[in-house]
């Protein structure tokens, strides 16, 4: 559209000041030819803006000028109302020009409130925020944005939903709070049965909107929910596992296991000694990934469980006859 490509174009220049052709083409994604018309189009609209030609030439906003477009429009609002999300995940939302045109405005804005100073520089310009996991490769069976839209609608959701522990999917009946993504996963938050809980989304088959209205509990909201459900699911357990840890590997427990770390104390050389929480000894056949690097020193229930899959390991691993 027309009258976007301007608008971004006059933002641009807002908060540049000067720009060559050739930027304002790869950014808008038209022809200089384009661009030139379109500087010609806002100049006999009484817009400060001309083209300087010559080898230092390009695109110039006149010195001084304010430009009345710095007021955001219901879905840029909307966009940076969500602020934290990727470029990814706002397109999903169908965001992403929004948050685009949003966000260049703001540049402008505080451009204009800054002056020319020549060594003022935005904190956007410093910090870049990314909540994608590494190596991740999310992929949904349903659309995030027309999900987003359907629950404006505050009503009942029929999902086939699949567990991590289960081959094949269920069907059941829920009330939803809302959306959440965390480390590059979407989850939807919802009561089953009156319990809060957490449906990812990448097991999430199919979804229907019933007729009748949400049964969200009183008081409940997404943000209420959410906090209880995170807490829940961090919660450091009651079965304390100690281990010897080689100390090169230390980093790496610490962002595998995160809150699971109670307490790092100095052992041999070159190992440490790592007090970890659990909510059960099952779970710590997470501590496998660190193959050789680790030792299960009590309680007793806990190393013989680790004996027992390593067993079970080995056993899968030996050499096929042919």
């Amino acid at each position: 559209m027309k009258a976007a490509r301007l608008l971004t174009l006059l933002l641009v220049l807002q908060t540049r000041g000067r720009i060559t052709t050739a930027e304002l083409a790869e950014r808008l994604e038209v022809s200089r030819r384009t661009v030139l018309r379109d500087i010609e189009a806002l100049s006999t609209a009484g817009v400060p803006v001309y083209a300087e030609r010559g080898r230092h030439g390009g695109i110039v906003l006149i010195p001084g000028a304010r430009l009345a477009i710095s007021q955001l429009e219901p879905k840029e609002l909307e966009a940076l109302s969500v602020a934290g999300l990727d470029s990814d995940q706002l397109g999903r939302l169908g965001l992403a020009a929004a948050h685009g045109t949003a966000t260049h405005k703001i540049a402008a804005r505080q451009v204009s409130a800054q002056g020319a100073a020549p060594d003022f520089v935005r904190l956007a310009d410093l910090i870049t925020v990314d909540n994608t996991g590494w190596l991740a490769s999310p992929a949904t069976s349903v659309d995030i944005a027309d999900l987003a839209l359907d629950l404006r609608g505050r009503r009942r959701l029929r999902i086939r939903y699949r567990r991590s522990a289960d081959r094949s999917a269920t069907t059941r009946v829920v009330d939803p709070y809302g959306l959440a993504a965390k480390s590059g996963r979407w989850y939807l938050v919802a009561d089953d049965h009156g319990e809060g809980r957490l449906f990812a989304l990448d097991r999430l088959e199919t979804y229907d909107c019933l007729a009748e209205p949400a049964r969200t509990r009183a008081g409940q909201t997404l943000g209420t929910v959410w906090a209880e459900l995170k807490r829940r699911t961090e919660a450091p357990g009651t079965v304390t596992v100690t281990a010897r840890l080689r100390e090169s590997r230390v980093d790496l427990a610490r962002r595998i296991l995160g809150a699971r770390i109670h307490d790092v104390a100095a052992a041999d050389p070159g190992w440490v000694l790592v007090t970890l929480r659990y909510p059960d000894i099952e779970s710590v056949r997470q501590l496998l990934q660190f193959a050789d690097h680790i030792e299960v020193l009590s309680p007793d229930k806990a190393r013989q469980r680790i004996r027992q899959l390593a067993a079970d390991l080995a056993e899968r691993h030996t050499a096929r006859a042919r």
